[in-house]
């Protein structure tokens, strides 16, 4: 295991900020903690660097417990959103900062800066200015001085956040592939859900100061454990009935499910469903482009159902506005939620 985190519990002021946070990462894995502004996501990233003062908990790194310790002194490295560089200082002094202060020579400190310019595509920078580059470059800097430190662990604050779209994915790319070649152990702050489904092994879903939920991206976003977890990675389509002998039952279709009977809503994702031409239940009542896809609302007795279909559909003749058409569903990928009964009476007044 390369960190443990166990029951912490973080204030801010008199308001406690992370509630009895556990969090297992095992030693070159790539996790992201992802949620919303003020979730407590860089609060967290914050605490295991020392820069926060635990009110509980435990904090171990590699066997060694940390949380007392200075921030220097713990083996890890962060990388904030305003990257910190020097401005007064070149390329390659700001990458050997941490090296000079370990009293490294001088021939050995080249010798890094050299090898470490290359793992992130700036070969031949040594000499620049920091004013001189643009800001992917100035990233890239910052993540070498990061890895010049030799960290146990390197956290990142949303490094890629002022970047335009285009050099954030180049980044992240950048980043996903030092990790995987150093087999350093990296825990990345992002409120990017697509970011953290491409670069993550795992992720910590956290909302009000708690991980909701902790899995590999596939898991997470195919299995939520919730509707909060679930609606948190886009639109979702929420069908009301029960199970009865391993089969959901609702209004608009009969599924094979292996739940316990009860009451429960089937939560399918847009792209679990396929529109079928020779079903006449739903009117297809707003097509929306998004370039390599499309977004379909149909519509049946004033229920709506989102799908995320291919654009090829579109050339099909029965796929028009105000046709008659009907669904079939992934079961597979159907997510049930247990459907509270005083619930569902309260809401029907």
């Amino acid at each position: 295991m390369s960190l443990k985190l166990e029951n912490i519990k973080v204030n801010i002021g008199e308001n406690e900020i992370l509630h009895d946070i556990n969090l297992d990462i095992k030693e070159g894995e790539f996790i992201s903690l992802l949620g919303q502004s003020g979730c407590g996501k860089s609060t967290l990233l914050k605490t295991i660097a020392g820069l926060n003062e635990l009110k509980e908990g435990k904090i171990t790194l590699f066997g060694e417990q940390i949380q007392n310790k200075e921030p220097h002194k713990r083996g890890t490295v962060i990388v904030f959103q305003d990257l910190r560089l020097f401005p007064h200082l070149s390329v390659e002094k700001n990458i050997a900062f941490a090296m000079n202060l370990k009293k490294i020579s001088k021939k050995e400190q080249k010798i890094m800066v050299r090898k470490l310019l290359k793992d992130v595509q700036l070969e031949g920078f040594e000499n620049r200015k920091i004013k001189e580059l643009s800001g992917g470059q100035m990233q890239r800097v910052a993540l070498a001085r990061a890895l010049a430190a030799n960290p146990k662990i390197l956290l990142l604050d949303e490094p890629f956040s002022g970047l335009d779209e285009k050099l954030r994915e180049e980044m992240g790319k950048l980043v996903k592939s030092l990790q995987i070649e150093s087999k350093i152990t990296m825990i990345l702050v992002t409120h990017d859900k697509n970011e953290a489904l491409q670069l993550s092994d795992k992720i910590a879903l956290m909302i009000d100061g708690n991980i909701i939920q902790y899995d590999n991206p596939y898991n997470i976003y195919s299995f939520p454990i919730s509707k909060e977890v679930a609606n948190y990675f886009g639109k979702n389509n929420y069908f009301l009935g029960r199970v009865e002998n391993n089969t959901f039952i609702c209004d608009d279709f009969k599924i094979n499910c292996n739940k316990m009977n009860g009451l429960y809503e089937a939560m399918v994702r847009p792209s679990s469903i396929t529109i079928n031409k020779d079903k006449k239940e739903f009117e297809i009542k707003d097509i929306n482009y998004f370039g390599d896809s499309i977004e379909v609302i149909l519509n049946k007795n004033e229920k709506e159902v989102i799908v995320k279909s291919s654009i090829d559909i579109l050339n099909k003749d029965y796929f028009k506005l105000g046709n008659k058409v009907g669904i079939d569903i992934k079961e597979e990928l159907i997510s049930y939620f247990k459907y509270d009964k005083e619930e569902l009476e309260a809401e029907r007044g």
